[in-house]
Parts: C-alpha cells; sequence; structure tokens
C-alpha cells in the first residue's frame, strides 16, 4: 500500500505575534530553568577546570625541578665517573705497565738487542757502501779517462791508417797472426816477402808463400783497402757521403784484384797452383764491399784471385796443416818401414851370430867333457899312487862332466837359411 507524500507548506500564510513572544519567553524560561539547574555543575567544572590547571601549572614547575635536578645529577654523575675512571685507568696503566715491563722485558729485550746488532750491521753496510761507492766513482773516472784516452789513440790509428806505408805493414802483421793462429811456423811452413823475378825482370815479391805437401806452394798476398772505409764509418758522415764512400771502397777492391790478377805468381813458382790468396785483414771489409758489389767475387775467380777474410784463410790454412800432418804420418810410416826392414835383415845375422856362439858352446863342452874323462882316467889315477909313500891330505876334486848341450835357433828370422837342414836335424836329435 503506497503511503502519500506529505508536502510542507510553501508558507505559512499567518503567524501571530503573540504567539512568537509566547514562544520566546518561553525558550528564555527555559533557557534560564537549564541555567538554573546546570549551573552547579557550571561552577563545579569551572573549579575542576583551575584545579587541572593548577596542577598542570605544578606539574610543568615539578618537571622544570626535575629536570634541574636531573641535569645536576647527571653533571655529578659523569663527574663521578670521569673521577671512578680516572682513577682505575690510571691504576690499571700503572698495573698494564708493571704487567708489561714484567712480561715482556723477556721478549722486547732480544729484539732491542737483535735491533741493535741490526742498526750495527746496517752501519757497516752503509760504511762499506759509501766505499764501495766511492770505488765505483774512482774506477769510473778512470774509465772516463781511458775512454778518453782511448777515443784519442783511435783518432791517431785511423789517421796512422791513412798512410799506404802503414797500412800495407799492418796488414802483414795481421796475415802473419792468421797464420800463427792456423798452427804453422815460419820457415817452416812458410815464408815472407820472398822475392822473384818476371820475364820482363819485375821483382815480385808476395807477403807470404805456404808449403804444401807434395813440394807445393800457395801464395798470400796481404791488401787492406781502408781509406774509403774508414771515410764510410765516420760519425758525422751522412747517408748520402757514407754510401758514396762505400762504393769507392767496392771500386778500391776491384783494383786490387784486377791488379793482383795481372801478378800472374803461379808462372814465376811452378809449383804454385794457378791462383793467388788476397787476404783483408777484417771480415767487414770484404762484406762491405760485397754489398755494395755483388759481381766482386765472379771478378775474382775470373782474375785466379780468391779473396780471404781472417776466418777464410784460418780454414784454408787448417787444412794444408792437415795435409801436412798426413804427410808427416806417410813419411814417419815409410821410415817405420825402412826401420823394420833393417831390424830384420840385423835379426837375421844376430841369429847367424847365436848360431855360432851355440856351436862354440857345444865345442867347449865337449873339450870340458874330454878333459874331465882324461882328468879321472889318466892322471888321478897316477896321483893316488903317492899315497902308498905316506903322501896324505890331498883332496880330490869332484868333477862331473857336462850333460847339457846349447839350445838351437829355431825362429826362422833368427836361422840362415844355408844351415836350416843342419840345425833342423840337431832339432830332431835333442827330442829324442
Amino acid at each position: 500500500m503506497r503511503c502519500a507524500r506529505v508536502r510542507p507548506p510553501r508558507a505559512l500564510a499567518f503567524v501571530d505575534p503573540v504567539l512568537t513572544l509566547a514562544l520566546v519567553a518561553a525558550f528564555a524560561a527555559g533557557a534560564l530553568a537549564v541555567y538554573l539547574v546546570l549551573r552547579p555543575a557550571l561552577v563545579e567544572r569551572r573549579r575542576r577546570v583551575s584545579e587541572v590547571i593548577e596542577l598542570n601549572s605544578e606539574l610543568a614547575r615539578i618537571r622544570a625541578e626535575l629536570t634541574a635536578e636531573r641535569t645536576v645529577l647527571d653533571e655529578r654523575l659523569a663527574a663521578a665517573v670521569k673521577t671512578l675512571s680516572t682513577e682505575a685507568l690510571d691504576a690499571n696503566s700503572a698495573r698494564f705497565l708493571e704487567l708489561a715491563d714484567s712480561r715482556l722485558s723477556g721478549y722486547v729485550r732480544p729484539l732491542k738487542d737483535s735491533l741493535e746488532r741490526m742498526d750495527r750491521q746496517l752501519q757497516s753496510v752503509e760504511r762499506i757502501r759509501h766505499e764501495a761507492y766511492g770505488k765505483v766513482t774512482e774506477g769510473l773516472t778512470l774509465l772516463r779517462g781511458d775512454q778518453d784516452r782511448l777515443r784519442v789513440e783511435t783518432g791517431n790509428l785511423v789517421t796512422a791508417l791513412r798512410a799506404p806505408h802503414v797500412r800495407g805493414r799492418w796488414g802483414e802483421i795481421q796475415l802473419k797472426r792468421v797464420i800463427e793462429m792456423a798452427g804453422m811456423i815460419e820457415h817452416c811452413d812458410f815464408d815472407e816477402q820472398r822475392s822473384t823475378t818476371d820475364e820482363d825482370g819485375n821483382v815480385l815479391r808476395p807477403d807470404v808463400i805456404v808449403r804444401l805437401p807434395g813440394e807445393k806452394q800457395v801464395v798470400i798476398d796481404s791488401k787492406v783497402p781502408l781509406v774509403a772505409y774508414l771515410d764510410a764509418v765516420r760519425e758525422d758522415a751522412s747517408d748520402d757521403e757514407r754510401r758514396a764512400r762505400l762504393l769507392d771502397h767496392a771500386r778500391h777492391v776491384r783494383e786490387h784484384i784486377q791488379r793482383l790478377g795481372q801478378k800472374a805468381y803461379w808462372r814465376q813458382l811452378p809449383a804454385t797452383p794457378e791462383f793467388v790468396v788476397m787476404f783483408l785483414p777484417d771480415e767487414t771489409f770484404l762484406r762491405a764491399a760485397l754489398e755494395q758489389d755483388a759481381s766482386l767475387i765472379e771478378l775474382a775467380v775470373s782474375n785466379n784471385v780468391i779473396p780471404a777474410s781472417p776466418t777464410n784463410l784460418i780454414g784454408l790454412l787448417r787444412a794444408v796443416h792437415y795435409g801436412w800432418q798426413q804427410e808427416t804420418i806417410a813419411e814417419s810410416a815409410r821410415e817405420v818401414s825402412e826401420l823394420g826392414r833393417e831390424l830384420y835383415k840385423r835379426l837375421a845375422t844376430m841369429g847367424a851370430h847365436m848360431g855360432r856362439l851355440g856351436k862354440s858352446l857345444d865345442g867347449a863342452v865337449k873339450s870340458y867333457n874330454e878333459t874331465v874323462g882324461s882328468l879321472e882316467r889318466q892322471v888321478l889315477v897316477q896321483a893316488r899312487r903317492f899315497e902308498r909313500h905316506g903322501i896324505t891330505g890331498i883332496e880330490q876334486p869332484e868333477l862331473q862332466p857336462i850333460q847339457r848341450q846349447t839350445r838351437p835357433l829355431a825362429a826362422a828370422e833368427l836361422v840362415d837359411p844355408a844351415e836350416v837342414p843342419l840345425e833342423a836335424l840337431s832339432a830332431g836329435a835333442d827330442a829324442a
């Protein structure tokens, strides 16, 4: 069942003023009555509020006092704790120091002694280091002086080697040293500066002639193309200048090869093979020339010239020395063969003498045995007759014949071939 909506009236058509006043009066009377009724409660509430305010003020004051007292107490407590802590720390520190001194003295004292010893050793090492540093400094000073002198001497040597006669003499000395290093002896295995004359009457004087087995010999000539090479290795030389001077050095080597090939030593020395060894005193001379002109080897071969550095020449001379060793061994073998043949002949002669000596000894034994027989059979028999006439005291000699004979020679080397049958028969008779 639906309920109808009750709509309030849009406006009061008419309100009585008396009613309004009555309503206001009633409201005021009600309010007064309420006030009268509630006044004790309000007074009580106001009193309680005042008490609460006073209590809050008292609480705030008490809190302030407690805070002040707590601050003072905290300060006193902190001071007391600090004092107690300081005293306890001092006491503990003193006890700790005493304990450390008593407990750790046994460990600290050896460590202290070790540190003192190490300090003394370090001082000694430092002193030695200072002395060694001083010696090293002195040595470096001397070395610097030696280097300066060496630089000066090297400069003087370079200047001297620019002179042709000095270069030639240096090359000859180097050549002789290399030959001696190869184990050869002067005047036995090689000769120096031996002169010879060619067909045109020109005097040829090779630096060294090395003797080979079989009365052969090899000619070695020393050449020192050094001027252009020294200019090329200067410190202040530029790359272009160095390259140009090395080309000049290769050209000088080529000229030496051509001139040496034209001398043709083998024509004046018949026992010489058709080549000559051109000795360069340093390995770099030949290598630098070949780097600039690789055709130098072909040119040297075509001119019957063999370029040789010290290493190559030592190998060549070692081969020659080995050949001489083999020749010496062969000569010794020939001498041993001759000595053996002569010894064999002399053994045969000595065998003949020994055979004759044996025959002589056999004859002497035969004569001795015959003499003993004659003595026993004739002489002693006659001598015993003196005893019949009272002559005594003469001891008769005891002589025994010798039954042994000399041993004949049986070795074929000691027996004369003409006497072999007779000696064989004698040996057969002795065996029987």
